[in-house]
């Protein structure tokens, strides 16, 4: 059993630290592509110098800076790569050197390989002399005819000629294994390629691991293994891996400035099919202005169809958080009117209080005969305007306040709204603090309160023992227990008026009064009277 627990535990733990690598890496992307107009310019910039330098060669110089600028031009785009691998092809020519005017091929059959035209590429490459090469250039060679043949077969999709063009592949596959350096770059490259093709996954995965994990390996052929890896690891059920390979192999892409890509267009499939729609939506945008920048029709259309796909799922997306910004605003603006329809409430119960103003004015009268009756009426009624005086305005301030922000609130989603913002409009609502409005309110009710009554406490306290006496917190005006007798020294004895005005259930509330006067020097019944008691100033 301790076993089989701690077992779980490595597993949790290793999905953990798996989740959290791959949600640093993609980060790590996310900010890379960002940078992929600088990163760009950078390289265009070295490749002019490049080209300044090309220009003030010498003559026998000029086939190497030539291949130098084609080399920085292969992955970015086609058009300016097809023109240096022609050039590269005259420039052997006119030596009449026929070494070089064949291992110059091989520059020419690459462009055309790239970018999808594979019959122009068999032309050309069938024009090489093989016996003439090296066996390194024999090993590209066959190399460069095995992609073509397998990557002729994944384009067909039929069964039938596929399967042909496969066994041309495995064909030419052995040849450049035949010719290729023992534990070479390209010896394991052709290895774990003819392994994929023919389904041995586990001679492909080492080919590719070993590669993998060579020193000084650029960042363009790091791109190109960890993809393939990222693919053979699906064989095994290995998400993780297969999906930070994928990840890892875009960055250095990215980073390289690579258009010619696969891997960002795998990874946006990869996301999208995960059910991470924004994130894929963002990099099939980026997979297809590399395809675009780099310049191969095949390219595009592999990529543009996918793009139509997650595009269109997005624009849902887009239309449903519309909708909820709709509904939101037709809240807003049903709310803005409640505030309305209980402001003119407040005004007509105002026209009500200035009416038993009246009344009281006129009992005041019909009280003159008893002196003492006609003191404490007076008292009464002067208490009682102060206070209904301080807490009208009170109220309206506290009101006025509030449709003030409900304004301001309705304006910035209305603005935020016509600039589509709608992110920022999620924030405004998230922003909207009811604790701290309700807090507030506590706050100027005690001022006010403690305007009108500003012995309030130490009078309070007075109806207690000392080690019962309240004690108020460094800012703290009044506390929860002092609220509720404040409120019934207003007149407010229902225990659910209190309720509801301090936001607590009324059996808290009545627990707050039954545990207040079971620590008073005076009895229950008696209590509420003394705090009835407490003068006004």
């Amino acid at each position: 059993m301790n076993k089989k627990c701690l077992l779980c535990i490595l597993l949790i733990l290793n999905s953990l630290h798996s989740y959290c690598n791959q949600d640093s890496l993609l980060n790590e992307l996310d900010k890379i592509l960002l940078q992929q107009s600088n990163i760009t310019a950078l390289k265009i910039k070295h490749i002019e110098k490049l080209k300044r330098t090309h220009a003030s060669s010498k003559p026998e110089d000029q086939l190497i800076n030539t291949i130098l600028i084609f080399n920085e031009y292969k992955a970015l785009n086609f058009d300016s790569a097809f023109v240096y691998a022609t050039r590269i092809n005259e420039l052997a020519s006119s030596s009449n050197d026929l070494s070089k005017i064949n291992a110059a091929k091989k520059y020419l059959c690459i462009t055309l390989l790239t970018s999808g035209m594979f019959k122009e590429t068999l032309d050309v490459i069938n024009e090489v002399n093989v016996r003439a090469l090296t066996a390194a250039e024999k090993t590209e060679h066959f190399i460069i005819k095995a992609r073509c043949y397998y990557d002729l077969a994944d384009y067909v999709k039929n069964s039938h000629y596929g399967s042909k063009y496969n066994a041309f592949g495995n064909l030419f596959a052995d040849s450049a294994i035949f010719y290729a350096q023992k534990n070479s770059y390209n010896y394991h490259f052709i290895f774990g390629l003819k392994s994929l093709r023919t389904a041995k996954v586990d001679q492909a995965l080492k080919a590719y691991q070993k590669l993998l994990n060579r020193p000084n390996l650029s960042l363009h052929d790091y791109a190109v293994v960890a993809s393939t890896l990222s693919y053979l690891y699906t064989f095994q059920d290995s998400g993780d891996k297969s999906l930070n390979l994928l990840i890892e192999s875009a960055l250095a892409d990215a980073r390289s400035s690579t258009k010619e890509t696969y891997a960002l267009f795998k990874l946006s499939d990869t996301l999208y099919k995960a059910g991470d729609t924004q994130r894929a939506y963002r990099y099939i945008k980026a997979a297809m202005q590399d395809a675009q920048y780099y310049g191969a029709r095949h390219r595009q259309f592999e990529v543009g169809t996918l793009f139509r796909i997650i595009e269109g799922r997005q624009l849902e997306i887009v239309q449903k958080q519309k909708n909820q910004i709709v509904l939101y605003a037709l809240t807003v603006t049903l709310l803005s009117l409640v505030i309305v329809a209980f402001i003119l409430t407040v005004i007509r119960q105002n026209k009500k209080l200035k009416s038993a103003q009246h009344l009281l004015s006129d009992a005041n009268e019909s009280l003159l005969n008893t002196n003492q009756m006609l003191l404490a009426t007076n008292n009464a009624l002067r208490e009682a305007n102060k206070i209904k005086d301080e807490y009208i305005g009170y109220y309206f301030n506290i009101n006025s306040d509030f449709i003030d922000k409900i304004d301001r609130f309705k304006k910035a989603v209305s603005q935020k709204l016509n600039s589509n913002q709608y992110d920022d409009i999620r924030f405004i609502i998230n922003k909207i603090d009811l604790k701290k409005e309700r807090e507030e309110l506590s706050q100027s009710f005690d001022i006010v309160f403690l305007k009108l009554f500003p012995n309030f406490v130490e009078d309070f306290n007075a109806l207690f023992e000392a080690e019962h006496k309240v004690r108020l917190q460094d800012g703290q005006l009044l506390n929860t227990e002092l609220r509720i007798f404040a409120l019934i020294r207003l007149g407010i004895h229902d225990n659910d008026r209190i309720s509801k005005i301090l936001n607590y259930s009324v059996n808290t509330i009545y627990a707050y009064k039954t545990r207040i006067k079971s620590k008073a020097i005076i009895s229950n019944h008696e209590f509420e009277q003394k705090i009835m008691e407490i003068k006004a100033v």
